[in-house]
């Protein structure tokens, strides 16, 4: 338990002070509610790329915040500024120099979609305030139920999955961590770069 509560504190903590894995292969998904008809967005990292499916229909705000986000190039030389192996890696909100990018207002918390926080999904970043995501977004390292919603509690809504490039996000979850920029631990030592983000097929 207290591995898991440290890491679920982290995430809250993103924006906060700064604003049992599955058995898989190396380019495994969890495929939850892919469609044929799903949104696909390709992120171009200086580790390999990782390709997602934006589940347009399961969570409809979240996924045309993110895919606006892609649009504008807002990720494109960003990084993941927080690895947690066995949990997250989150990114989608610094750069480089850990300078922190100007976002668009909060949107609304659809945690309660039926979608679970499991290896592979990508699930908004937040505060404790449940309504506050922005541009942060996490991808799961393995199936996360502390991160569900609950009967009397909002949860970090899932809102996409890795398709492809589990392999690259799992190399990320390797990178030796510390201190760097505002964040005191888990900052990987070496910048993990968002080059570019896009929708290839719409």
């Amino acid at each position: 338990m207290r591995h898991r509560l440290r890491p679920f504190a982290l995430i809250l903590l993103a924006a906060v002070t700064v604003a049992a894995p599955s058995v898989v292969l190396a380019d495994d998904t969890t495929s939850q509610s892919k469609n044929k008809e799903d949104p696909m967005v390709v992120m171009h990292t200086n580790r390999g790329d990782i390709e997602i499916a934006v589940h347009e229909d399961k969570a409809p705000v979240t996924a045309e915040n993110f895919l606006k986000y892609v649009r504008d190039g807002f990720y494109d030389g960003t990084i993941f500024h927080r690895v947690i192996p066995g949990f997250v890696i989150q990114g989608g909100g610094f750069t480089k120099d850990y300078d922190r990018k100007k976002t668009r207002d909060p949107i609304e918390n659809e945690s309660d979609n039926g979608l679970n926080n499991d290896r592979a999904t990508l699930s908004m970043a937040r505060t404790n305030d449940p309504d506050s995501a922005t541009s942060q977004f996490f991808i799961n390292l393995s199936d996360n139920p502390p991160l569900n919603a609950g009967r009397d509690r909002a949860g970090y809504a899932v809102f996409a999955e890795v398709t492809s490039g589990m392999d690259v996000v799992d190399e990320i979850a390797d990178v030796p961590t510390g201190s760097a920029g505002p964040f005191r631990q888990d900052a990987p030592q070496q910048p993990v770069v968002i080059e570019s983000a896009e929708i290839v097929a719409d």
